[in-house]
């Protein structure tokens, strides 16, 4: 790539409890590391529980969204498979208990407000989550890996406490949904767009048209 041409930017769109987020993370990651040139990139929110949320915020696990045990088995079977291809460790396939839409609130701030700090709070949630196993929908999660990631103190309560928080992250779901996003993770380049953990070669091809 030459000097004058301008880094090509990746939309990402992403929930943390999506397994396959976390790895089509894994294999951007492998499309970045091959690349000749530099690559940016922009994550945008995505909620794949709100279905789910109660007014006062938990989840209603008794929803019926269609998903029976042979679909959660089959993920459980693409989630193993991809993270051996993908060379990833994981604590569990999926995630069902857990919901990020605090984590998301807190990301979404941060990634606005504190750049320098935003992708490693945004890969520590990913992590906390499905190579360690934690709960971020817990507080004390949050503060933990938000100060682990160089965010201010008291920024997740401060965040948490504000409702304006909420009103963006509200906002930016449904940016994603007139987008014509339905389902994570999405990548998209140039108005084209790759669904799923796709593997390093179709990221490339998404960017690079080769």
């Amino acid at each position: 790539m030459s000097e004058t041409e301008a880094t090509p930017t990746v939309r990402v769109y992403a929930d943390y409890v999506c397994p396959f987020c976390h790895l089509g993370y894994a294999s951007l990651d492998a499309y970045r590391a091959d690349r000749d040139g530099p690559l940016s990139t922009e994550w945008h929110p995505f909620d794949l529980q709100g279905h789910k949320r109660r007014p006062d915020g938990s989840l209603d696990h008794s929803v019926d969204d269609g998903k029976d045990d042979e679909y959660y088995e089959e993920a459980r079977e693409n989630v193993r498979r991809l993270a051996d291809e993908y060379d990833v460790e994981l604590a569990e396939e999926l995630r069902t208990d857990v919901d990020a839409y605090d984590a998301q609130r807190v990301a979404l701030r941060a990634r606005d407000e504190h750049p320098e700090a935003f992708e490693t709070f945004h890969r520590a949630v990913f992590d906390a989550t499905w190579t360690e196993g934690r709960d971020v929908g817990d507080i004390e999660v949050l503060e933990s890996v938000a100060a682990d990631a160089g965010l201010p103190a008291g920024f997740v309560a401060e965040t948490l406490a504000d409702d304006g928080s909420a009103d963006a992250l509200g906002s930016a779901f449904e940016a994603a949904r007139e987008r014509g996003i339905t389902g994570v993770p999405t990548f998209e380049h140039d108005g084209y767009a790759a669904r799923g953990a796709v593997p390093p070669a179709q990221l490339r091809r998404l960017v690079e048209g080769t």
